[in-house]
């Protein structure tokens, strides 16, 4: 399988930022070289063993998204070779895993979209039968479907902390009334488009995340990934019922068997077991099959 690439190393571009996942770059002005690393997080802490090809999955699975899209919003890809802008000695680095995309300014806000209750949706609304201030009919039981896809922004929390959920009047607030709908319907468009997409291939899409970007026009623009393993819960639909967390094709198989750690949660990551590597690779490698294949 290979050890997978931890950290990318392109000495002939500038490093513009380093994420959970992915290497930017700066090649100018206008566009960026984006590199997506084999890296995996969990509870918001990066783990030092790779999940090799990992890198690749979200790359092609992204692009086949923005591209399947992109009626509904612009997004980030360029037609360049990533290979044009680096050393021969270091496209290798690339291939499969990188992209040239466009230069925008971050929306700092996750564009969460819901059509599931599950995960700390699930948690919250046994709270008190709301998610994200949205009030929800009682009595619904974990992994429900919602009578119509909700969304539940969550705000972007400096490095190294938890992002967290907030409620539509925070992102009218950052953002004025009417790029936040915007960015609120295009969100439930995507999911809605995508969601419909998926089922039909055996894939129910119980929730995922967007990230935007506006160019110097104020246009808005799809950015960073977009339904992959790392920003979606992926259930086969073969196996879904209400009551019980569904089996995943994403990192819910990893963070399952990091919940019978005694890990605290907290970094560093523990080491992951080869068994625990390989499920999780063949996991995200299900995943891009059935959807694109």
């Amino acid at each position: 399988m290979g050890a997978g690439l931890l950290q990318s190393t392109i000495s002939t571009l500038p490093l513009f930022s380093k994420g959970k996942v992915r290497d930017i770059y700066t090649i100018d002005d206008d566009y960026l070289l984006i590199v997506t690393s084999d890296r995996i997080s969990a509870f918001d802490v990066v783990f030092a063993d790779a999940i090799p090809g990992k890198g690749r999955v979200l790359t092609a699975l992204s692009d086949f998204w923005m591209k399947r899209l992109q009626s509904v919003v612009p997004n980030h890809l360029s037609e360049l070779n990533p290979a044009n802008y680096v050393s021969a000695a270091e496209a290798a680095q690339l291939e499969g895993r990188a992209i040239v995309a466009k230069r925008l300014q971050p929306i700092r806000i996750e564009a969460v979209v819901r059509g599931y209750l599950a995960g700390s949706a699930w948690l919250e609304y046994q709270a008190g039968n709301t998610v994200c201030d949205i009030a929800l009919p009682k009595g619904l039981k974990q992994a429900a479907k919602l009578a119509n896809p909700i969304f539940t922004p969550a705000a972007k929390a400096p490095d190294g902390e938890h992002d967290y959920n907030v409620n539509f009047d925070y992102v009218v607030q950052l953002l004025g009334l009417t790029l936040a709908e915007q960015v609120q319907q295009v969100s439930v468009q995507l999911y809605t488009q995508a969601a419909h997409y998926a089922l039909s291939k055996g894939v129910i899409i119980a929730d995922t995340k967007f990230e935007f970007g506006l160019d110097q026009q104020g246009r808005l623009h799809l950015i960073d990934e977009a339904l992959t393993p790392d920003s979606s819960r992926f259930w086969p639909a073969d196996a879904y019922q209400e009551g019980i967390n569904p089996p995943s094709f994403d990192k819910q198989y990893l963070r399952d068997w990091l919940e019978t750690t005694n890990w605290n949660k907290q970094a560093p990551a523990p080491r992951l077991p080869q068994e625990i590597i390989e499920q999780t690779a063949a996991k995200y490698q299900e995943a891009l099959q059935r959807l694109t294949q």
